[in-house]
């Protein structure tokens, strides 16, 4: 099994940062990307930003330009640096990881972390 613990969610103004972590631990061979998701009360789950094993990153368009996804091998842990923070990114962040075994996919995910833009 995969477990993600998320970390760095919380409360901020328009404009503020916030540095989202994510570390795994598991049954974490054969992983091919790490990343975040978001969902918004009322909104669909959206794929926020995602990390390859070999560090090619791609970040959604409302995210891009303000948001920077890392991730650290040796601690098996990825990072979502948010800056320029809007309301609009007010949402529940959601760590996944994505691993292949003998074919098939796996996709686990984490316990989300809040996060709340607000004046």
């Amino acid at each position: 099994q995969v477990q993600l613990v998320e970390s760095g969610g919380g409360f901020v103004q328009p404009g503020g940062s916030l540095n989202l972590s994510c570390a795994a631990s598991g049954s974490i061979d054969s992983v091919s990307a790490m990343g975040w998701y978001r969902q918004a009360p009322g909104s669909q789950r959206e794929l926020v930003a995602y990390i390859t094993t070999d560090g090619a990153t791609s970040h959604a368009g409302p995210v891009r330009g303000r948001f920077t996804i890392s991730g650290d091998n040796t601690k098996n842990t990825v990072y979502l640096q948010m800056d320029s923070l809007k309301s609009e990114d007010t949402a529940v962040y959601f760590c996944y990881l994505q691993r292949f075994d003998h074919g098939f996919r796996y996709d686990y995910w984490g316990q989300g972390t809040p996060v709340t833009v607000s004046s």
